[in-house]
């Protein structure tokens, strides 16, 4: 976890939505173990592997001789039950002030959920879905490839080096880092990846719009306000 402040500046900032800016750990934990143990696979290894890709692209690393359409069919059926489970889908620690804080710039949020599912835990974490959303119907390769990446910056009109991601999760850092983007890690799964720079969760984080149109995050142990403040 960063203890100094760390400064980051950018032209557009690209979100992760699960353990970013949503804590959705509940129902991911409750649909995917019920998954595994259908599978006769080891829940703990299944759940190591889950955080960050889509469904298809995980089944497909935790079982490699299965059949694609098997995957796809148990990947349809999983993002139904998910959209409609949320049972504890609560945001992270300050998402709401940090997406506040971000009205007016350039973002992007950039999830391996579909739009239903994406939709359905934002509402349920009671934060705004910002205008500029890549969701799994976007792209044709998940996480950790970086085209839904790639693909906020383009519809933002950003150069990927002017971005910065947000994300909690292994597959979603080396997204950013493969799309050549600098990568905010946020909450404890991401400190195992090497990040940028590290954070508790967005309460962390300090919004700044600078007057030459950048957005300055400033990181780490942020006092005398609270996130999303400039």
């Amino acid at each position: 976890m960063a203890t100094e402040p760390v400064v980051l500046t950018a032209r557009a900032l690209l979100l992760d939505m699960d353990g970013t800016l949503v804590n959705s750990d509940a129902v991911v934990e409750r649909v995917w173990r019920r998954w595994a143990a259908a599978q006769g696979l080891d829940g703990d290894e299944v759940m190591s592997v889950v955080h960050g890709r889509q469904g298809h692209a995980s089944m497909a690393l935790l079982l490699p001789g299965r059949p694609v359409e098997q995957n796809l069919a148990d990947n349809a059926r999983m993002l139904a039950e998910e959209t409609a489970d949320l049972d504890g889908v609560i945001e992270v620690p300050g998402a709401t002030a940090f997406l506040a804080a971000l009205t007016g710039t350039p973002h992007a949020l950039v999830t391996s959920a579909d739009a239903a599912l994406a939709t359905a835990r934002m509402t349920a974490a009671g934060l705004p879905l910002p205008e500029v959303r890549v969701t799994a119907e976007s792209v044709g390769a998940s996480k950790p490839d970086p085209e839904g990446f790639l693909k906020g910056a383009a519809e933002l009109g950003v150069d990927p080096a002017d971005c910065v991601v947000l994300e909690d999760s292994g597959a979603g850092i080396a997204a950013g880092r493969a799309a050549g983007m600098r990568v905010l890690g946020i909450g404890p799964r991401a400190a195992h990846h090497a990040p940028d720079a590290t954070v508790r969760d967005l309460t962390q984080v300090r919004v700044t719009a600078l007057p030459d149109g950048r957005i300055q995050l400033t990181v780490g142990q942020v006092r005398g306000g609270r996130s999303g403040t400039a």
